[in-house]
């Protein structure tokens, strides 16, 4: 196995997973195999109790794990299925040694960091990078590794230990750290300071590890004498100083790297240039010109909790990017703060409550995506409401599709108290309820989680027409509560329509409005396995139903145009 492995220095939220996941896609174009690894420091076992205002998203694998938001970009890129495995833990680590120390596999030794804990971390790497992700046999060409943090973090300090003790038993031909550090330029000065770079490569060389490239960020291209002060202090080839600076769309990134030669550097350090070709990029080269010549925009209300930091959404985000590329628009988001739509916040932030009804108001298409707690829940069935009531195409997502449910249950049913167990435990009307199999006591891990099967109960939906007719959809899930199917009967006398079920048909997947234009629920989350030039069907309808499309869409796929 080769291993591409890359490291971050001086700030966070450099982009270190979106240069590696630009490294394993020149790679992939140069026709070679790639699997990737996310190695995040914190204790946590896994993502899935992480605040995402805090975090980001907690992004959902096909067997359920719910890890960091780097993986989401690592699929979205390669075009791969990762599981839970492919991202790495402390709390994992720990955990796994732990639990050999107790049923005595280190009988009679004293367990240590170094080398019980680095041992861990070396044989899960190993391990998992020979687990095929793209649907072939065998194992990938290369791993491409993004070490969590920056470095110097005292969290990351033994896997950084790991990762030298695998650089040095794989070899030199079978390792290629790349190191992602920020060139900045001070505002009055105007120069591009080289400083903070020469620092974090000096601290990651002084814990053993040496970087063969350095992958500068920066506001504008590098300078060549920047390159050259780098080259001197940092002892990496000038050749070998990549420089990503700011671009259009992130799409750039693998272009970036081919028109800097990265990949023939790279292939160079792994020996790989005799079985490698020379990258093809077409497709991507085409998709980001492509969205960087687009005039036309759609305004899309999204209704959430933690809209103060779009990373929260960023899988729904790029499924909106996706749907709307496919339709030759650009997404304009307009982010609303649930909470500012309700009657509340009239009275305490009436600038905010006009605002976020006036950009709901003006907007083609209403999205509320997922989230847990009661906060802005009113605001949301108000956004549904609005979107059932004036025609506006409206897409729910988990929490979404209960928030219809509950507005449903009270505007038409008149059930003043229906509502969700979760937000109420002693609702008169309980219409979503907690599931009779998840746990009451423990957090992690413990929702219905992964891909699950949806039957598509008629084809003569909107949803079912949208997947090309399928008998099924095999999407995935994140969630605790669900549509109580006692109610389901009487929600039905409303001309809602539970058009997707589970397996055992008791559990709801999809409700539609048929007298709507585009008013579709989903309990699973859609946006998890869309991907660039492949978008997902229901974001695609509610870019097509926002624009008008929706109908010449579907038509034109039943003559088999499309």
């Amino acid at each position: 196995m080769k291993y591409v492995l890359v490291t971050g220095g001086v700030v966070s939220g450099l982009g270190k997973g979106v240069t590696a996941s630009s490294i394993g896609v020149v790679l992939k174009a140069c026709g070679l195999r790639v699997t990737s690894i996310k190695i995040d420091p914190y204790l946590n076992t896994d993502a899935g109790t992480m605040s995402p205002f805090e975090h980001g998203e907690v992004f959902v694998l096909d067997d359920g794990g719910e890890v960091d938001l780097d993986l989401g970009n690592y699929e979205r890129f390669l075009d791969v299925r990762l599981t839970r495995d492919n991202n790495i833990t402390t709390g994992k680590i720990y955990q796994s040694v732990l639990e050999k120390e107790r049923k005595g596999d280190y009988l009679g030794k004293t367990v240590q960091v170094v080398p019980h804990i680095t041992d861990a971390i070396k044989d899960w790497i190993e391990s998992v990078s020979a687990i095929p992700v793209d649907g072939k046999d065998g194992p990938a060409d290369v791993c491409v590794i993004e070490l969590g943090g920056t470095v110097g973090d005292i969290e990351s300090m033994p896997f950084i230990e790991a990762l030298r003790q695998l650089f040095f038993s794989t070899g030199p031909d079978n390792f290629c750290l790349i190191h992602v550090s920020l060139v900045p330029v001070l505002g009055v000065v105007g120069e591009q300071k080289t400083k903070p770079t020469q620092h974090s490569v000096r601290e990651l060389r002084a814990l053993g590890l040496t970087p063969h490239f350095l992958a500068c960020r920066s506001a504008q291209p590098l300078l060549e004498n920047t390159k050259q002060k780098l080259s001197q202090f940092c002892h990496v080839p000038a050749a070998n100083i990549l420089n990503i600076h700011d671009v259009p769309n992130i799409w750039h990134v693998p272009l970036l790297l081919r028109n800097q030669n990265a990949h023939e550097a790279i292939l160079k350090q792994l020996a790989l240039v005799r079985v490698a070709g020379p990258p093809n990029l077409q497709e991507w080269t085409t998709r980001a010109e492509t969205f960087d010549n687009l005039t036309n925009s759609v305004k899309i209300a999204m209704v959430g909790k933690y809209v103060g930091l779009t990373d929260s959404y960023l899988s729904v985000v790029k499924a909106l990017l996706h749907a709307c590329i496919a339709c030759s628009l650009k997404p304009s988001i307009e982010w609303i703060a649930a909470s500012d739509l309700e009657d509340e916040s009239a009275k305490s932030t009436p600038e905010a409550h006009s605002k976020a009804w006036e950009a709901l108001r003006n907007s083609a298409c209403v999205l509320v995506p997922g989230g847990f707690g009661d906060r802005g829940v009113n605001g949301m069935i108000l956004a549904a409401k609005y979107a059932r009531e004036n025609k506006v195409p409206y897409l729910g997502i988990c929490l979404g599709m209960q928030i219809s449910v509950i507005e449903i249950s009270r505007s038409i049913l008149g059930w003043k108290g229906a509502n969700s167990t979760e937000f109420d435990e002693h609702a008169p009307n309980p219409v979503v309820i907690f599931m009779p199999e998840g746990s009451r006591t423990h957090m992690g891990n413990t929702m219905r989680l992964g891909s699950r099967r949806t039957l598509l109960q008629t084809a003569d939906c909107i949803t079912a027409k949208l997947y090309h007719n399928p008998d099924h959809v095999d999407e995935r899930h994140r969630h605790r509560y669900e549509v109580n199917p006692e109610v389901v009967g009487d929600l039905e006398k409303t001309g809602l329509r539970f058009v997707g079920k589970d397996e055992s048909r008791q559990r709801m997947e999809i409700l539609e409005l048929p007298s709507h234009p585009f008013y579709v629920g989903v309990q699973f989350h859609p946006e998890y396995k869309s991907r660039p030039g492949k978008p997902s069907a229901l974001f695609l309808g509610l870019i097509l139903a926002a624009t008008g499309q929706l109908e010449a869409y579907m038509k034109s796929h039943q003559n088999g145009s499309i």
